[in-house]
């Protein structure tokens, strides 16, 4: 019986002995038309525990999520414990516990259990606690700000894409760091006049940074360090002209995710261009990175002087004050006294408009405070990064550091996805609008918007504010001029952006709203949000690739849309990040964690399935990963664009949203799954000075080659090379035996390849990608089985094939050599084919579950470790296949949703129930074997 992995996972943990990284046994599904592609398996040395398809670093806990229509098990935790070997090596281990008995009593008379909860709790007291900012302490309304966007404003209007806190689910929870970086003083470097801000966000174990710099050259290498001071991580910075640098860690171990929390980590830059610099800080938290719209970098004047310092900045909400707090390194020196007196202005051309004097200790030297009462010249100002904030110290020895105000900047997109689902008025017209802009330091904002499947004419297309009531649209720039009704797109600048449109801008405060003849106040509309950096080789500067109901074919009236961007690496591996908005949600609001939507990538033909390949499925708005093992046929279609991404629902199975893909690629050959380590190295190509400097460095053939680094010589292909601390080796390249016939030689290889696959069955040459029924003597062709030939490495790959579930009592098979059985003629109805996962032909008529074996028709209520008995859920033997299905629950409208103990579903509590109705779709149901 093949049960959910998770579930697989949690029955072992009661039984099994220890699950390692990459040792846990992956049990093999049988093959489907679509498969799914693996998560990466996990580094090699990495400890920590494999559960549920899942890789897990020590000391991690999580609910486990059984999948449909078991759903997450919010009362079990599971536990990855650091276990010892006979040998001393670290393993994890996995131990799962039922946390409802440690649930605490909960205060109050009537107590309710919430949708994705264990324990219940007393309801909240939803009185309004805001407060005005100008009552606030400058370092509170940073604070105030990021609960204030918790609490929305008042929704009587649809714009329910609003982000509020409710959208956010568990997987993407974030929390984000800061770090300022000046130059070393004990450093075997000299002192550097370079100033860096570093911004991170930790989602889950992957720290994603965005990195700017000032008055230093372009670093080669950022390193973070632990709180031993030793190199956690290496990340080698790519060549190239811009003052951001993007990128990401993953897989950070729990140790470290600790030692990040607590503020015990630093990050230190290098460059070894001309002359060695180096600038190094402290990775903290800070309650002002939420609330931060314009930032400023402030450097010294003075050469080599390890000053400088960073200042956060935003705009109150309703009134022209200018909230900042300073972060300050090494302009306060040790020999000062404890009470150090600073001056900070406010600078336009050297021109002073505003100072502020104040005494700031020297063991906190942080400072914040609020300049109140912009006037418009000095918003005018602001808006055009003009202004200048300088800081100086008084006294004999006076120091100052300074830069300009400009909007916040990050490796995060500002984009929107407009759907008709988000429209002031809520409609299905199966249309999508796609948008993404750009903000330059000087207040222009670049946009390009593109529209398709609309129901009539564009006749406005604006950016807007959230209305304060249902038909009172506030338009702040019009974008319709530049509107090009012959491609669909509008390309262009907003020059001319206020200071507060910045700021809202950069809150997410921001709407774009698509006007149609027959929709005047709105067809589509989407709200213009950042979508954090994620790492993925995607061209994000370009306009993405639109999915929608419209190129479904059918095509499908829908509320949603969405857009995505594909690219393809030098591996031939395919990178997909798709945003979503309007996706219809499950019909169980108690279970939180359901995929909300399957992406799929495949060929525009319909009539053939051989070339589709399921990419991910997803619970929130986004999806985003790698796909990997693609075959020849996909990766030309995606370079003739004849490709297509497509998402789909449980309402709409056959596909809710589609979007032509074209990624131009050189894969003739197919995915190079086996990459030439010389080429892999090529990525990280080191700086020729660095090199020079490095003591393991090798030198060969007039080239200096990192440690570690392998390389294919120019004197022979068919010789590989490695350096091995100034150590040159190179070794013959032994070739695989092939077992074809016939093979071809690639001038750029050493070793042959096949030209096609050989099948001792038949006895025959197959060719790459071709499909067929073997020929085992003396049985002739099995039908029952497909075997495939997998390109140049002449492996046939063979697979049962998948039969059709009958409804019929009494199938037969009309030739012996038939694999599926099929419906007699009086028996066959409308209905009486079926899609099935599983193989019906000559199985076992009776369904195993767990430990326990059901004969066909038999129903019951699966038994889950640790929870007993899931009244909640029926399953059913149905001729060998075990089925599962959740009771089906009514939608309810009310506002304060609970559930009893022991109930199945979801009830109204504190008001009357306004309506409720079921749905009438058929509910998804989950088979197993």
């Amino acid at each position: 019986m093949l049960v959910p992995r998770a579930l697989r996972s949690l029955l072992c943990v009661l039984s099994c002995a220890w699950l390692r990284t990459g040792a846990a046994s992956r049990l093999k599904a049988p093959a489907l038309p679509i498969q799914s592609e693996r998560e990466p398996v996990p580094s090699k040395g990495l400890s920590g525990c494999s559960f549920g398809g899942r890789f897990y670093s020590l000391d991690d806990t999580w609910h486990p999520d059984l999948g449909e229509p078991f759903g997450v098990m919010h009362c079990v935790q599971c536990h990855c414990e650091p276990q010892k070997s006979r040998r001393g090596k670290v393993l994890g281990k996995v131990n799962c516990k039922n946390i409802k008995q440690d649930c605490p009593d909960p205060d109050c008379d009537d107590p309710v259990l919430l949708p994705g909860h264990c324990c219940k709790t007393c309801p909240e007291d939803n009185s309004d606690k805001k407060q005005t900012d100008s009552v606030l302490d400058p370092f509170e309304y940073f604070h105030e700000k990021s609960k204030e966007k918790e609490d929305d404003l008042h929704k009587s209007y649809n714009d329910r894409s609003y982000l509020s806190s409710e959208d956010v689910g568990p997987e993407e929870s974030r929390t984000d760091f800061i770090a300022v970086l000046t130059g070393v003083t004990d450093s075997w470097l000299p002192s550097s006049s370079g100033v860096a801000r570093a911004r991170f966000s930790l989602t889950r174990t992957s720290l994603a940074f965005s990195i700017t710099y000032q008055r230093m050259g372009r670093p080669s290498k950022i390193a973070f360090l632990d709180s031993d001071g030793t190199t956690a991580f290496e990340y080698r910075v790519s060549k190239g002209q811009s003052d951001m640098i993007c990128g990401i860690w993953k897989n950070l171990a729990k140790p470290l995710i600790r030692q990040l929390q607590s503020e015990q980590m630093r990050i230190r830059m290098t460059t070894l261009m001309n002359r060695g610099e180096e600038v190094e800080g402290k990775i903290i938290k800070h309650r002002a990175l939420f609330a931060e719209t314009f930032s400023s970098t402030l450097t010294s004047e003075e050469e080599n002087s390890g000053m400088g310092g960073i200042a956060m900045l935003t705009l109150s909400d309703t009134e022209s004050n200018l909230h900042f707090i300073l972060i300050l390194q090494g302009l306060i020196k040790d020999k000062d006294p404890l009470l150090v007196p600073i001056r900070v202005q406010l600078v336009y051309r050297q021109h002073i408009l505003r100072e502020i004097l104040a005494n700031i200790t020297s063991h906190d030297p942080d400072f914040a405070e609020v300049l109140t009462d912009l006037n418009s010249r000095e918003l005018f100002w602001l808006s055009r990064g003009q202004l200048e904030i300088a800081v100086a110290t008084e006294g004999q020895d006076p120091r100052q550091i300074s830069g300009s105000i400009t909007g916040r900047k990050s490796c995060d997109t500002i984009q929107s996805v407009m759907s008709s689902g988000d429209a002031l008025t809520p409609g299905k017209t199966g249309g999508v609008g796609s948008a993404i802009f750009s903000l330059h330091d000087n207040g222009t904002l670049d946009y390009q918007v593109q529209v398709a499947g609309l129901t009539s004419d564009v006749v406005g297309l604006t950016i807007e504010l959230k209305p304060r009531r249902r038909n009172k649209r506030s338009v702040l720039y019009d974008l319709t001029p530049e509107y090009n009704k012959a491609t669909g797109r509008a390309v262009g600048g907003w020059s001319r952006m206020e200071a507060r449109h910045i700021h809202m801008l950069l809150q997410n405060e921001l709407f774009i709203n698509v006007a149609t003849a027959h929709s005047q106040e709105g067809e589509l509309r989407g709200q213009i949000k950042a979508l954090p950096y994620s790492g993925l080789e995607a061209p994000r500067h370009e306009l993405p690739t639109p999915l929608a109901g419209h190129f479904v074919s059918p095509p499908v009236r829908t509320s949603a849309s969405g857009h995505a961007w594909v690219s393809v690496d030098r591996q031939c591996h395919l990178h997909y990040e798709i945003v979503v908005a309007g996706l219809s949600k499950t019909d169980d609001l108690t279970v939180n964690a359901h995929l909300q939507g399957l992406a799929e990538i495949g060929e525009i033909d319909d009539s053939s399935t051989a070339h589709k390949r399921l990419l991910t499925g997803f619970y929130g708005s986004q999806a985003q990963g790698v796909l990997k093992d693609i075959s020849v046929e996909l990766l030309q279609h995606l370079d003739q664009g004849t490709a297509f991404i497509q998402v789909s629902t449980k309402l709409n199975p056959l596909g809710e949203i589609r979007g032509r893909v074209h990624v131009p690629n050189n894969c003739d050959l197919g995915t190079r799954g086996e990459v030439e380590e010389a080429e892999f190295d090529d990525l990280f190509v080191k700086d020729p000075e660095e090199l020079k400097k490095d003591p393991h460095t090798c030198f060969f053939e007039n080239q200096h080659h990192a440690h570690g680094s392998r390389w294919t010589p120019s004197y022979d292909k068919c010789f590989s090379c490695s350096c091995q601390k100034r150590t040159v080796i190179c070794d013959p390249v032994i070739c695989p035996v092939l077992t074809c016939p016939r093979t071809i030689e690639l001038d750029s290889k050493c070793c042959l390849v096949c030209d096609g696959c050989y099948f001792e069955g038949d006895q025959k040459m197959h060719a790459p990608g071709t499909a067929w029924h073997p020929f085992v003597p003396p049985f002739g062709y099995i039908k029952c089985a497909v075997c495939t030939c997998k390109g140049s490495t002449g492996e046939v790959h063979c697979e049962k094939v998948t039969c059709p579930v009958l409804t019929c009592s009494h199938p037969v098979r009309r030739n012996p050599s038939d694999c599926c059985k099929e419906c007699p003629e009086e028996e066959r109805t409308p209905t009486g084919l079926e899609h099935g996962d599983m193989m019906q032909a000559d199985g076992p008529r009776h369904c195993k579950f767990g430990k326990n074996y059901y004969q066909n028709s038999d129903n019951w209520h699966p038994w889950v470790p640790l929870l007993g008995e899931m009244k909640c859920i029926t399953c059913w033997c149905d001729h060998g296949v075990t089925k599962c299905q959740r009771k089906q629950c009514p939608l309810l409208t009310c506002s304060n949703i609970t559930r009893r103990e022991g109930s199945c579903c979801p009830e109204c509590t504190g008001e009357k129930l306004i309506h409720t109705h079921t749905h009438t779709h058929t509910h998804t149901q989950k088979a197993y074997s």
